[in-house]
């Protein structure tokens, strides 16, 4: 992990880069809280979790005035109880039954969770995500919980060496998140695509991206 200095550095940078056409969100797995909350006084205004049980032991040291915690990671149902009253937004709903328990759960808390339905980009059989043909019949399916608020699409791209090798996905992705915002007219909500990582997430915000989930280009390698 880098020191201190070269994280606020890297903040800097991304931001400067990012130019206002996206968001940042700091990808925190194995991160400190000490560490979380001084990206925060750099700038930073969201961060992600991927786990849950992480999530909760550095919760209470995380200084969240201002902020928003999101849950980036493959969510279990039998954790979403543990956080859904933690976080602002859920980055990965790939199944019906995970829909489900989080509209249970949100249900039983008065709460209305913002969504984002995860796409395996390359059907790459060790990711989750739905593919996207199956994107428009799940939306569909889910409409009638009304404790979940769908509010855009997530996808985490193969790994490459050059950035631009998942540009044509980031593209077909971003089509079809413009094509499903015009199709309905109550789709207000519907304002969040999150594509590119810490390798390629110039080419996903040159491609629509409007939020951005980058970890080691801003804390260094994890331990």
């Amino acid at each position: 992990m880098y020191g201190r200095d070269e994280i606020r550095k890297n903040i800097e940078r991304i931001l400067s880069e990012l130019d206002g056409r996206a968001e940042l969100l700091a990808a925190t797995k194995t991160i400190p809280a000490d560490i979380i909350n001084y990206a925060l006084e750099c700038g930073v205004r969201t961060i992600g979790e991927n786990r849950a049980d992480e999530l909760l032991e550095k919760y209470d040291a995380i200084r969240k005035e201002g902020i928003e915690i999101h849950f980036i990671g493959h969510l279990q149902r039998n954790k979403v109880k543990k956080i859904i009253d933690k976080v602002s937004m859920i980055h990965s709903l790939d199944s019906y039954e995970l829909a489900c328990e989080i509209e249970k759960q949100a249900a039983e808390r008065g709460l209305r969770m913002r969504v984002l339905i995860e796409i395996n980009l390359a059907s790459e059989p060790s990711k989750s995500g739905l593919p996207i043909e199956e994107v428009r019949p799940f939306l569909d399916r889910i409409r009638p919980l009304t404790h979940l608020i769908p509010s855009g699409l997530m996808a985490v791209p193969p790994k490459t060496d050059d950035p631009e090798d998942n540009r044509k996905l980031f593209e077909k992705i971003s089509q079809l998140f413009i094509d499903i915002l015009h199709e309905n007219e109550d789709n207000r909500e519907w304002r969040y695509l999150s594509l590119g990582m810490s390798g390629d997430y110039l080419p996903a915000v040159e491609c629509g991206s409007n939020l951005v989930r980058i970890g080691s280009a801003i804390f260094g390698p994890r331990t």
